[in-house]
């Protein structure tokens, strides 16, 4: 016997060694994404109005390097439909800069900011997460505008940067209110889907940000904040008015953008682990 376990003990040495190595290469599992990102949104809503507001502007500030590659590449690439294949890799800037420089951003903050609500209901906790979103989101949206009215400064880009910016512009007005409130929609839910995706992701972080907003960006969906730089720049030259950005652009946005994040990724992804989270077991009463 004592022979049989010398001879095993290298193969079950050898066993535990691999199970150990495929336990730490394995994604983690959703009630531990779960609980990593509800740990980051209850950080979020413990913020103070100050700190949410500064990284909301520069988060605002850093989506409009978004649409200013977007449009630079496009006004050096010819007019063709697939154009916008190459000039979508200018889109994905922006979100590298926020997500990888942990700045605020509505989006992300539709997902991490409800996960917290859903696992604790409380009046406190809502009133919380209500006062996150306003503060970034207007953060957000002053950032935009104050980065669309720098582009809109005088010889500052040639002629043909210039009119790419418009088109871009213009572009992102191009929908119908319903149509583009189910692509925004869209991109919430893929936002969203990558803030869960991130925890999970390790070394390919920049990959899986290059891949989700490049999705965003050649299937033109509609992002609030991306977006609102562009629209906003139409405003800030004189093109279209503050109405039209609000009624046309900003509504539909927001509401398919948080639809997308909330209920289409924070519900379906809490769900899941709703069970192990209460400590219920499947099929219990």
């Amino acid at each position: 016997m004592a022979d049989d376990r010398d001879t095993m003990a290298p193969e079950q040495a050898e066993q535990l060694q691999e199970t150990l190595q495929t336990a730490i290469s394995a994604p983690p599992e959703p009630v531990m994404i779960h609980d990593i990102i509800r740990q980051d949104g209850e950080r979020e809503l413990g913020r103070s109005i100050e700190a949410l507001a500064w990284s909301g502007l520069g988060a605002g500030l850093s989506m409009g390097f978004s649409f200013l590659m977007l449009a630079t590449i496009r006004a050096y690439l010819p007019d063709s439909p697939w154009r916008i294949l190459v000039s979508g890799f200018g889109y994905t800037t922006g979100f590298m800069i926020v997500v990888l420089g942990r700045q605020q951003l509505f989006t992300e903050s539709t997902l991490t900011a409800v996960l917290p609500i859903l696992t604790k209901r409380t009046a406190t906790s809502v009133l919380k997460m209500l006062r996150l979103w306003a503060v970034v989101l207007l953060a957000n949206i002053f950032g935009t505008f104050l980065f669309a009215w720098l582009m809109s400064a005088p010889d500052l880009f040639n002629d043909e940067i210039t009119r790419s910016l418009t088109a871009v512009g213009q572009e992102a007005l191009k929908d119908p209110f319903w149509p583009m409130a189910i692509k925004a929609m869209l991109a919430g839910w893929l936002i969203a889907l990558m803030v869960w995706l991130l925890p999970s992701a390790g070394q390919s972080r920049l990959l899986l940000i290059l891949i989700i907003t490049y999705t965003v960006a050649i299937a033109h969906f509609s992002h609030l904040i991306a977006g609102s730089v562009e629209v906003a720049y139409l405003v800030i030259t004189g093109q279209i008015s503050l109405w039209h950005y609000a009624g046309h652009f900003f509504v539909p946005t927001l509401l398919g953008n948080t639809i997308g994040g909330t209920s289409l990724v924070a519900l379906l992804n809490h769900a899941p682990v709703r069970e192990e989270l209460d400590g219920e077991t499947p099929g219990q009463d």
